[in-house]
């Protein structure tokens, strides 16, 4: 259970990511490397430095939007492989700091990465996995209107061993592919 007695108490915003977000990134996932241990892959330790956060923050592959609460990162919401044409899809995946856990933040973003997926990018649906015993996510999941479609077994490698996960999806529109996007 996070501690609410936390200082940081106000009402976190999501935008998106920026290259100075660096090293508050860095800063976040350092403290919260424990958190996020049993849902991530293990991680080199040269993967917490402002640098190779700037690295990722420069991938033109994904879209990322950060949960802010004044210049502290509290939070990280990807959207990756992107495609377009008659696909247009994307996967997701998330994290929110542990001090801020259970607020809500999480399904209010989700539904904000949604919207900016069908709306600025054009895609027809999201997916998104999580490991088998993550409740919290897939209750963010279901509340974001993401439906399970399936198990896929040893789908990922997460805290040091290949690990099912369940399958979710959200189908953000049914009309066609926007020729222009």
């Amino acid at each position: 259970m996070a501690d609410h007695s936390s200082p940081y108490r106000s009402s976190p915003r999501l935008r998106p990511a920026r290259p100075d977000d660096a090293e508050p990134l860095a800063e976040a996932l350092i403290r919260n490397r424990d958190h996020m241990r049993p849902w991530e892959p293990r991680r080199p330790d040269d993967f917490y430095t402002p640098q190779a956060q700037a690295e990722r923050l420069a991938n033109p592959a994904a879209r990322v939007w950060h949960l802010t609460d004044g210049g502290r990162v509290v939070g990280a919401f990807t959207l990756s492989g992107i495609a377009l044409g008659p696909f247009r899809s994307a996967s997701l995946g998330y994290w929110v700091d542990s001090e801020y856990t259970g607020r809500g933040l999480a399904t209010r973003s989700v539904g904000e990465v949604c919207a900016a997926a069908r709306d600025d990018l054009g895609l027809h649906r999201v997916e998104a996995a999580t490991v088998l015993v993550n409740a919290a996510s897939q209750r963010v999941l279901t509340r974001s209107g993401f439906e399970r479609i399936g198990t896929a077994p040893r789908y990922l490698h997460i805290d040091g061993t290949w690990r099912d996960h369940h399958l979710f999806q959200r189908i953000l529109h049914d009309g066609p592919p926007d020729p222009a996007a």
